[in-house]
């Protein structure tokens, strides 16, 4: 499917669409001061961010497995799900890019793992629930990205072939669940990456320094 019959965009959430760094690693670091431990430096856990409450609490507290693991992720969600929206905001040149879709008329939707408690009060906040044709969660289904049954979901949602649907995250499990469920994916480099991500041998079909690269691609 050439980019020219793209007829929507569907956006991974943390790290793509939105920054939510600021207020995920403020959340950690207030569950380690409440644990005696000193706060992790803001570029190291940001790298961790794609990967949720696991990623981050397996960077604060290497030790922790089992129910005390559990029961510890479950004390950073409720800090974080109290401070949701403090910092958080569009990534510099989403806006204008999802107002450009619109202009075309080109769906545009959400599909992330995210858990929905989360997802749903985030996007209501920020005023994109309204305006997205779908929003796909990490519990609207039993799977979760890698697998691609939530962006084949998220395409029967808008009524669109998936070979229609582009896709753009910030992982290497978006580059996986976009190639198997037949659509062409952006990697979007100003997300999350770690030091020892290697995005080249991911093989998305470009690699994006910024979201208004997305509408360069489309137009390309």
């Amino acid at each position: 499917m050439t980019r020219s019959l793209t007829r929507a965009v569907l956006f991974d959430l943390d790290g793509t669409l939105l920054d939510t760094a600021p207020d995920m690693i403020a959340a950690l670091n207030m569950l380690r001061t409440e644990e005696s431990c000193d706060p992790l430096p803001y570029a190291l856990a940001r790298t961790q961010v794609s990967h949720g409450s696991t990623g981050l609490l397996r960077l604060a507290f290497p030790g922790l497995s089992g129910d005390d693991f559990e029961q510890m992720r479950a004390r950073y969600l409720a800090l974080y799900e109290a401070r949701l929206t403090q910092a958080t905001a569009l990534f510099e040149g989403c806006s204008t890019v999802l107002d450009s879709l619109a202009q075309q008329g080109m769906a545009w939707g959400v599909v992330t793992n995210k858990p929905a408690f989360l997802t749903q009060p985030l996007l209501v906040a920020l005023g994109l629930a309204q305006r997205a044709g779908c929003i796909v969660s990490g519990d609207t289904l039993p799977e979760r990205k890698p697998h691609p049954a939530p962006l084949l979901h998220a395409a029967r949602q808008l009524g669109i072939a998936p070979g229609q649907c582009l896709y753009v995250g910030d992982a290497e499990r978006d580059v996986q669940s976009a190639r198997a469920a037949g659509m062409p994916v952006l990697l979007a480099l100003y997300g999350y990456l770690g030091p020892d991500d290697r995005p080249d041998a991911w093989q998305p079909d470009a690699q994006i320094h910024s979201p208004i690269e997305i509408l360069h691609w489309l137009n390309g």
